[in-house]
């Protein structure tokens, strides 16, 4: 694909500069040629004056030399006989052929002749013995003055061009194929039964919504799975009782052949039915493991979440606001984990702040994070660090801090950190930063640390600016 919108590019933009710059090219060799008979015209315009008051071969002398623009030798002037017994006079070099001057004497206006080097303007005149001829010569460098320079620059522009669409195409085919290649990785991924592999949704729209189909099929996929391994297990366990019973009845039948084969059998069936049972126990563990893995979109889960919290809070007579849950946002946390996390973060603004009180939920996508913060605008928690901790007070009010401690260690199994401060609003930040590659950079080191002095600042502009609109 990458390379077939390159030559697409290619093959158009070398159209289209051919299309102009052939065109560009002639009518400048046109306009050089223009200019240079122009310059003729007007040296051989000076001579008409003098050849209307006198013929004198002095006198025209002089204007031929004076009329000379450039190297001399260039003009020449044809004056006819004044009388029976006087020769045409000869002013000037002379080039054009004697028929060529003849011709322009009939034609009355100025002509254009071919000669060894260039072209000669014949430009007749009226004088008091006839015609005369002013014959003004223009070498083949006049003609093509400035075309060389002017054709390689409309070669060189042509070029840019050429270059600059090819490499816009090059770009524009990157960011089509890459989402394209990670989609088909994670297909085949998923074909090779590692269920936890998931696709980045993002790129163009079209490449977006099969990302989206993607990951919801893998979802359902496991769902499936899980399904069908509670269902071997669950047939399973009802097995124990019929089992149960053919082994006590085995019991009793003595100790003939017949019954040590049934007991034996019974054994085994008893053998089978139990690695059954084990073998979907061990599915089931490493389904929701592929699961967190997988990750869930936190900006569904928050508009999920603040659906239901929005109905308390309309009764409650808050004001609610939610920024950037508008587009999807991956993370590597499982659904549940994440919606109990937000029901404990919202569950205590409802709990520690006044009926009216204005609280806001708001999700900031960094490259190498996600920073969720819930905010509100009640009297603050007094003691931050003890609302984290397991057993103690987060309000004053004998809270267990169990909530936040659920939040702290969600945000620490991604290899990011919760932090509680005073919110925009003038009440409590809860800032939660969950990282999108478990927090491991490539020696091995956490990284959570780095996660707060990049994003912290970040995140809090994000914040100020969402309470401002």
């Amino acid at each position: 694909m990458r390379w077939a919108l390159v030559k697409v590019a290619l093959a158009v933009t070398v159209m289209v500069v051919v299309a102009f710059a052939i065109p560009l090219g002639l009518v400048v060799k046109e306009m050089a040629r223009d200019r240079a008979f122009s310059n003729a015209e007007r040296q051989a315009a000076t001579i008409g004056p003098v050849l209307a008051i006198t013929t004198d071969r002095t006198q025209l002398e002089r204007a031929v030399a004076s009329a000379e623009t450039g190297p001399g030798g260039r003009i020449g002037v044809h004056v006819p006989a004044s009388g029976k017994h006087t020769h045409p006079a000869e002013i000037g070099t002379r080039r054009a052929a004697r028929e060529a001057v003849a011709a322009a004497v009939k034609l009355g206006r100025a002509s254009i002749s071919p000669v060894p080097g260039g072209s000669c303007l014949l430009q007749p005149t009226a004088v008091a013995s006839g015609i005369a001829v002013v014959e003004v010569f223009v070498p083949d460098a006049a003609l093509t003055n400035g075309v060389t320079t002017s054709w390689v620059v409309l070669a060189g522009v042509g070029l840019a061009l050429i270059i600059g669409s090819v490499a816009v195409a090059d770009r524009l085919g990157t960011r089509l194929v890459r989402p394209a290649e990670r989609l088909a990785g994670a297909a085949h991924d998923l074909g090779k039964g590692r269920l936890g592999v998931r696709v980045a949704e993002d790129g163009p729209k079209e490449l977006r919504s099969a990302a989206i189909a993607f990951n919801s099929m893998a979802d359902q996929v496991v769902q499936l799975l899980a399904n069908e391994r509670e269902l071997a297990a669950d047939l399973s366990h009802r097995l124990r009782t019929p089992l149960t019973v053919l082994r006590l009845n085995a019991a009793s039948l003595g100790d003939t052949p017949a019954a040590e084969q049934t007991r034996a059998a019974v054994a085994q069936l008893e053998r089978e039915v139990d690695q059954i049972i084990r073998t979907a126990r061990e599915q089931k563990a490493h389904a929701q493991q592929a699961a967190a893995v997988a990750g869930c979109d936190a900006a569904e889960v928050i508009r999920e979440r603040m659906d239901f919290w929005s109905a308390l809070a309309e009764d409650e007579g808050r004001t609610v606001r939610v920024a950037g849950a508008g587009r999807p946002v991956r993370i590597p946390v499982a659904r549940p984990e994440l919606a109990a996390a937000l029901d404990a973060m919202l569950g205590n603004v409802f709990r520690h702040t006044p009926e009216g009180t204005a609280f806001a939920v708001d999700v900031h996508n960094a490259q190498e994070a996600v920073i969720v913060l819930v905010s509100d605008a009640g009297g603050g928690i007094d003691d931050p660090d003890a609302a984290l901790r397991r057993g103690h007070g987060g309000g004053g009010d004998g809270s267990t801090g169990l909530g936040l401690d659920i939040v702290r260690r969600l945000a620490e199994s991604t290899g990011g950190d919760v932090r509680i401060g005073r919110s925009v609003l003038g009440g409590t930040e809860v800032r939660v930063w969950l990282a999108l590659d478990d927090g491991q950079d490539h020696h091995g080191v956490r990284r959570g640390h780095r996660l707060r002095r990049r994003l912290g600042a970040r995140g809090r502009r994000a914040v100020r600016a969402g309470g401002g609109s």
